[in-house]
């Protein structure tokens, strides 16, 4: 009988330990599976490894628990690092040929080109000011007969526009007469001075006509006449299309008041607003072309004539004017233009545009190591063309790069980095689980547990970390309490739970301005997303509760670091976009 027990405890003792082997073992197992979602080719075991380990098992006789080292780290000598992981250095991605076709990896060598940089904006029709005029009067009256009654109606130079009566304008045609009279029954008088005196008031007479804007033609006409015209004819000063008109029948006008506005539409001028960082690249005199969507197909070309010293504080942008001929009047004042301006071309070390991801603070290009290795570097870029950029940092001529397909060359990457990997880790809610106790290999209470008696078992309970794995669920992450001063006006967001957990969450945003008042007019959304390849953004639009406050209800579908993007719009005010990012806690396998 006593064999017949003791044989009995020996198969529990023995299934006890199995059952702690496998925990262990599933540990390692669910780490080396995430290691393959990450996309790391694992190489194969050998066979003859698998068997001497299987030969292993098979030889393994019943043992005494007592003679087992239970202090002090437990040696681990078959869980050796994975060959991918130790071999390739960090950020280096390898991707078999097969998959490198589905995907559709092209590369292509830098190389020295000519680079030609286009700077593409939008520009607004003008007319040309310096062709522009106005037609006023210079003495009161009424406008008697209009011969130009219309606006757009071109006008040349010397065409009569309307005439005026004007009783000041007939009082000084009189004394012009009177003069001219005088003078001439002066010429035979022996007095010199009354000879001078009659001729100084003829000049005074005709200079008053003509600062009134009448013109010779017109004063030697009422000289031939010998009689004063009631009424004036006033001619177009300039040629060009009539713009604005004021003259009516029987209207009365006084001195300054603008009749009409004509300008010379020959030739106008594009003005176009270029960004802060393109003005060291635009000069007086670059060519330049704009389309317009009334011309399909059809280009115009002209010149940059002026860049404006002033910069548009809230656009960040400066002013350029273009000129360009008008050719049969096509272009006219208020149309919208693409404008393009070439800069001169430079020899210089390019490559694609599309080999380039923009990381936000870098800009990185995959290199072709050869053999599937593919390895991200980080460059410095310069000007752009439509087609390509110039490189000035961190690559040399002939050095292969990747061009298509780096964005998932760039998502495999970050997820082989053993800093993503635990980045991962806390995106999926178990960044806080850890196996401490199989670290240490602390296992406390099992010195007594001998093949015999279950004895000792209960010292398992002492293991720490292992009671985490019951519901697999990380510490709760720090309060979110955050103020920011955005554009005159401060921001506070709060959640509700303090420490957000994985779930229904509510986001609180108190918004007061700079006086300490709140804002209660604004519209304000919350976009929430997870950094991490494949996750969208999320939105919610928030509702005034009282005194400046406004709540939304959002979804954090697993735990770990998130990214809430408050868009507040308040009217009278610039739009205000503020991230703010914290980690949810909760999650699971």
């Amino acid at each position: 009988m006593n064999h017949e027990m003791r044989r009995k405890g020996l198969v529990v003792s023995v299934a006890a330990v199995s059952l702690l082997v496998g925990v262990i073992a599933g540990f390692f197992a669910a780490h080396r599976m995430i290691g393959d979602m990450s996309g790391m080719t694992m190489e194969k075991r050998s066979v003859s490894g698998s068997s001497e380990r299987a030969d292993g098992m098979r030889d393994m006789k019943p043992m005494d628990m007592k003679g087992m080292p239970m202090e002090g780290t437990m040696p681990m000598k078959d869980t050796e690092p994975m060959p991918s992981m130790s071999a390739a250095p960090s950020g280096v991605v390898a991707i078999p040929a097969v998959a490198r076709q589905l995907i559709g990896v092209r590369s292509a060598p830098a190389a020295y080109a000519s680079l030609e940089e286009e700077i593409r904006t939008v520009g607004t029709v003008n007319y040309d000011e310096r062709g522009f005029t106005q037609v006023t009067l210079k003495i009161s009256g009424w406008v008697r007969e209009v011969f130009v009654d219309s606006i757009g109606r071109p006008v040349r130079k010397g065409e009569p526009l309307f005439t005026i009566y004007s009783p000041d304008l007939l009082t000084t045609q009189d004394e012009y007469l009177l003069a001219v009279k005088t003078q001439a029954q002066l010429a035979a008088s022996p007095l010199a001075d009354a000879k001078a005196n009659a001729a100084a008031l003829v000049v005074s007479a005709r200079e008053r006509l003509r600062l009134w804007d009448v013109t010779d033609s017109q004063i030697a006409a009422l000289e031939r006449r010998g009689q004063a015209e009631p009424v004036l004819t006033v001619y177009a000063p300039s040629s060009g299309i009539v713009l604005k008109r004021e003259a009516l029948p029987g209207k009365y006008v006084e001195p300054g008041t603008t009749l009409y506005e004509i300008a010379d539409l020959s030739t106008v001028w594009i003005y176009a607003d270029i960004y802060e960082s393109e003005v060291m690249a635009t000069k007086l005199g670059q060519p330049a072309s704009v389309t317009f969507a009334a011309y399909p197909g059809e280009t115009f070309r002209g010149t940059v004539a002026y860049i404006y010293p002033a910069l548009n504080t809230e656009a960040r942008t400066v002013r350029v004017r273009l000129e360009l001929p008008n050719l049969g009047l096509k272009l006219k004042p208020g149309m919208f233009g693409n404008v393009i301006l070439q800069t001169d071309a430079v020899k210089t070390l390019v490559v694609p545009k599309e080999a380039v991801l923009e990381t936000g603070l870098r800009q990185l290009v995959f290199m072709d190591r050869g053999q599937g290795r593919y390895e991200p570097a980080s460059v410095k870029l310069g000007r752009r063309s439509q087609d390509y950029v110039e490189v000035m940092e961190g690559l040399t001529e002939g050095e292969r790069i990747v061009t298509s397909a780096n964005f998932l060359l760039d998502a495999e990457s970050k997820l082989t980095s053993a800093s993503s990997m635990q980045a991962m880790m806390g995106r999926i809610g178990m960044a806080d689980w850890q196996m401490r106790g199989a670290h240490e290999a602390k296992m406390e209470g099992m010195e007594g547990m001998d093949m015999g008696s279950m004895k000792g078992m209960e010292g398992m309970k002492g293991m720490k970390g292992m009671d985490g794995m019951a519901g697999m669920e990380g510490v709760k992450g720090p309060s979110v309490t955050e103020t920011r001063q955005v554009a005159g006006l401060s921001l506070t967001l709060t959640t509700v739970p303090e420490k957000p957990k994985a779930g229904e969450v509510l986001l609180k945003l108190k918004l007061t301005d700079q006086a300490g008042q709140p804002a209660t007019n604004a519209q304000v959304v919350f976009v929430y997303t997870m950094p991490m390849p494949g996750m969208t953004d999320s939105k919610v639009t928030a509702h005034h509760t009282k005194e400046g406050l406004y709540e939304g209800k959002v979804m954090f579908g697993m735990g770990g670091t998130w990214v809430v993007t408050v868009n507040v719009t308040v009217p009278g005010r610039p739009p205000i976009a503020e991230k703010f990012q914290f980690s949810v806690a909760g999650g699971g396998m």
